[in-house]
């Protein structure tokens, strides 16, 4: 029997029920994101999980609607070509990053190497290529926490509507008790903003 996933989130309780799933390891989001890995792994096309799902690999337990990748510019093509027809769809008419699976209706969203994280406009840091910066945890290949911050914090520092993502890296410096020395593997570029809420969480809990 196929799973409307779509339908699940639109509903409080059911969306309640999965999310217990989620954070056990279990339920339609997490068998779909094996099922992608695989099918992405069996094409060879590299990639890297990032958003609300890289936030909890890293242990900071957050609920979400769909599973967003990094994938390189050909890795994009191939997927549009192999994949595209065979359990996956656009979400929309036209839609060349935004993807459902047929048999979920999860949403896949991606993002590829060379962009610029944020506004959009360019800047030190940008979204690498998945082979330059990832680390496996639990067989998925994971956006180092190096990089996930890095990219969050240019994503909240240059757009307004992104403020979240410095939340989120307010909440990853708390879960993972990261000092100031962390700053020093980031780009000059988000420095300062790292150190500004690093010493906000530590002065939190003093």
């Amino acid at each position: 029997m196929r799973t409307n996933f779509q339908k699940i989130i639109s509903s409080p309780v059911a969306a309640y029920e999965e999310g217990l799933r989620f954070f056990m390891g279990q339920g339609t989001l997490n068998e779909t994101l094996r099922r992608v890995v695989k099918d992405l792994e069996d094409c060879g096309i590299d990639y890297n999980v990032i958003g609300a799902i890289a936030l909890n690999q890293y242990g900071y337990r957050r609920f979400t609607e769909d599973i967003d990748l990094l994938l390189t510019k050909e890795g994009l093509e191939k997927f549009r070509h192999e994949l595209v027809g065979l359990g996956y769809r656009p979400a929309f008419e036209g839609a060349t990053k935004k993807f459902r699976t047929t048999r979920e209706n999860v949403t896949i969203d991606i993002i590829t190497g060379g962009e610029f994280p944020g506004d959009g406009k360019p800047k030190p840091v940008v979204f690498p290529n998945p082979n330059e910066s990832k680390v496996k945890i639990d067989s998925i290949k994971t956006l180092s926490l190096e990089k996930l911050l890095e990219l969050k914090l240019a994503s909240g520092m240059t757009a307004p509507h992104r403020l979240k993502d410095l939340a989120d890296v307010q909440e990853i410096i708390k879960i993972k008790d990261l000092t100031a020395d962390f700053a020093e593997k980031l780009n000059p570029f988000v420095r300062e903003k790292f150190l500004e809420l690093q010493k906000a969480v530590a002065q939190a809990e003093e």
